[in-house]
């Protein structure tokens, strides 16, 4: 054999052994759109200031009929990162795109580093339904919905999922996974039975439906939110207006919490945590609050890797006796990514302690960097990112 034929031999068996140790399934230029997202997000991560990562990690209220002055100051002065529509509006597409365009042009560079915002509402149907008017379905409820096929509940929610990107709606918290036992306990849990806000009685139809409308939320161009994790079908009181709220019935492998399993299995990138107090899982702290639930259950024994929100952290009831910034501590400190709050007076408070807490502990700013590259991906992935 010729010196330039053992030459070529000995560079294909070089380049051959190289490319064994590429990841399987990806070309040797690794351009997969997974490690372009994570690179670009990663990106904007490292540009950021300490302080504009920690308002990632906040969502505050506005109506959904107009802009809050609190709002815009939140976003310009704590970098508030993520805005909720609150309220009602009957005024048809135009009104909320306004107020979603007036705090869209807030995220500029020394606010945001120039990332757009989620810009959530709750659209679940029935008597959650935030948004009415012109161009905007009136949703049956969701026990009505439950009754669908599941393919043509997908098909429903795309077609809602189009209509609030046009409100300029990138995020909706929905859909709701709670099972409600029976409808005998409907007028006896007051969060979801009373509002016909459960797809069904038994979890394996509500998994099915909550697949559904989360898929069709995606096609549609919209981030869905299921929640409330680990579930609140069987509590008999609300979170938002009573303290005290436990369940003493849930357990870590309960069949109540398969909806959120099949959910996560089929891709939904966001989860919301319920404010009630789980007896058999953590008696000592509410769900957002518990590293147990979030870390231990949701993002441990469900794999669970995308943004965790909680519920309403402002004006609940059952969280009021945690100081405000407290409240955004330990949800963080547990495994959460975004502290809710729909009352944007108490963002202020919030982002000073998690601010405070990422200045003085390396650990926590750790986590306030995980939790921030978590939202800064799915904002890549939904193209928020600039």
């Amino acid at each position: 054999m010729s010196w330039w034929v053992r030459l070529i031999a000995g560079v294909i068996a070089a380049v051959s052994g190289f490319s064994s140790l590429a990841p399987r399934g990806l070309p040797d230029s690794v351009t997969s759109p997974e490690a372009r997202q994570e690179s670009s997000a990663q990106r904007v991560l490292h540009r950021m200031t300490l302080r504009q990562k920690v308002g990632q990690l906040l969502m505050v209220g506005t109506p959904a009929s107009s802009t809050a002055p609190a709002t815009l100051s939140s976003i310009s002065r704590q970098h508030v990162g993520n805005v909720i529509l609150t309220g009602r509006s009957y005024a048809g597409i135009a009104r909320p795109a306004g107020v979603a365009l007036t705090v869209q042009r807030r995220a500029t560079l020394p606010a945001t580093c120039g990332v757009r915002l989620l810009v959530a509402t709750d659209q679940e149907g029935g008597l959650v339904q935030v948004l009415h008017g012109r161009g905007l379905s009136e949703m049956p409820t969701a026990i009505q919905q439950g009754r669908q096929r599941p393919s043509r509940l997908r098909s429903m929610a795309e077609l809602w999922a189009e209509q609030l990107k046009r409100s300029g709606v990138n995020m909706n918290l929905a859909p709701v996974a709670d099972t409600v036992p029976g409808p005998a306990f409907v007028s006896r849990n007051p969060p979801i039975g009373a509002f016909d806000r459960e797809f069904g009685f038994r979890s394996r139809v509500v998994a099915d439906r909550v697949r559904a409308f989360a898929q069709g939320m995606l096609r549609g161009g919209v981030v869905p939110t299921t929640k409330h994790f680990p579930g609140l079908g069987r509590v008999r009181a609300n979170t938002d207006t009573s303290s005290g709220v436990r369940d003493y019935v849930t357990t870590r492998h309960d069949t109540h919490v398969s909806p959120f399993a099949v959910a996560i299995k089929a891709g939904v990138p966001v989860v919301m945590m319920s404010t009630a107090i789980y007896h058999r899982i953590d008696p000592r702290r509410p769900a957002a609050f518990s590293s147990r639930i979030i870390s231990g259950i949701l993002r441990g024994d469900l794999g669970f890797k995308g943004v965790v929100i909680s519920d309403d952290l402002a004006n609940a009831r059952q969280v009021e006796e945690w100081p405000m910034g407290a409240r955004a501590v330990k949800f963080i400190d547990a495994g959460g990514d975004i502290a809710l709050a729909v009352n944007p007076s108490v963002a202020p408070a919030m982002y000073r302690a998690l601010l405070s807490r990422a200045k003085h502990s390396p650990r926590f700013r750790g986590e306030v960097n995980a939790a921030a590259l978590r939202v800064l991906k799915l904002k890549e992935r939904h193209g928020l990112l600039r």
